[in-house]
């Protein structure tokens, strides 16, 4: 089995977790880091880019924006392990060492199950952009300038409204940027593309969830008005003023390697879900854990 690691960095923590999981997994696995994880740590220059990464499954250790970068340019199972400050897509965190190293035991020995996620698809003027797993954003190129955007179902526009943006997200990104613009919550087995719009006025109802075979376009109608789609926060595509971006369900997904399967015990403590965390009279039942590797 080849086991890719990539770590961001720029976080020290995130290079200190990547060069211990190099080490735990070398006796087990063939293991290579890609190039910008290799040149951080002093080694192999000639590693490659994630692009070029032929692993089996890769290993992700920072943050949120880490685990995105990373799922724009590789198709393999992803466990992304927390080394930043959110991690909200985080299986494990890096800074619970016997977590740490139970997940290292349980991917070598396949002790775990992989998580599929719909994944958005986009286009500008028939160019394709990166897959996002969280969202595109089409913002006005100029900061706090409200403009008067079109939306288009299958190619067919179905209204307009004035707002600072609009954001067309995935179940997986409705608990992100698209939560901030008062998106529902949509548990990720449910598929659907999130349209919502950043501050719109008048405000008023703010999400419509689209069946996922169908497009969604996006144009800022005014000529002239240019603006910056933005794909899960991680790359920029100006888009002139009166052309549209086109959004639809992606072909390949987003894998991530899970070793619990609750979604909404994943949401507990941050403050998300429209209830309480735990209610009175709550216990652990429900949950699915998978058991802890054979000792």
């Amino acid at each position: 089995m080849k086991i890719g690691i990539t770590a961001n960095p720029h976080k020290p923590q995130a290079l200190r977790l990547a060069r211990t999981a190099a080490e735990r997994l070398r006796p087990q696995a063939d293991v290579v880091l890609s190039h910008e994880t290799s040149k951080a740590l002093g080694e192999d220059r000639s590693a490659p880019s994630l692009d070029d990464m032929d692993a089996d499954l890769v290993v992700a250790i920072g943050g949120d924006g880490t685990f995105l970068w990373t799922l724009q340019r590789i198709a393999a199972p992803l466990l992304p392990i927390n080394a930043g400050t959110l991690g909200f897509l985080a299986e494990i965190d890096g800074n619970e060492p016997t977590a740490f190293e139970g997940a290292l035991e349980r991917l070598v020995r396949g002790q775990y199950y992989i998580d599929a996620r719909m994944k958005l698809a986009s286009q500008i003027g028939g160019r394709n952009l990166p897959d996002a797993t969280n969202e595109v954003v089409l913002h006005t190129a100029q900061v706090a300038k409200m403009r008067l955007f079109e939306i288009a179902i299958d190619g067919r526009p179905v209204g307009r409204i004035r707002a600072d943006g609009m954001i067309l997200s995935t179940p997986t990104g409705s608990t992100s940027y698209s939560l901030s613009a008062a998106g529902p919550i949509v548990e990720p087995g449910v598929e659907g593309i999130v349209v919502a719009s950043l501050a719109p006025f008048p405000a008023g109802p703010r999400a419509v969830v689209v069946d996922p075979l169908r497009t969604v376009g996006i144009r800022l109608v005014e000529p002239g008005k240019h603006g910056l789609v933005v794909v899960d926060g991680q790359s920029e595509h100006p888009i002139p003023g009166g052309e549209a971006v086109t959004v639809y369900r992606a072909a390949r997904r987003a894998q991530f390697i899970r070793f619990s399967a609750s979604f909404f015990h994943r949401l507990g403590g941050r403050r998300i879900l429209p209830w309480n965390d735990e209610p009175a009279g709550s216990d652990e039942g429900g949950r699915a854990d998978l058991p802890p590797p054979a000792s």
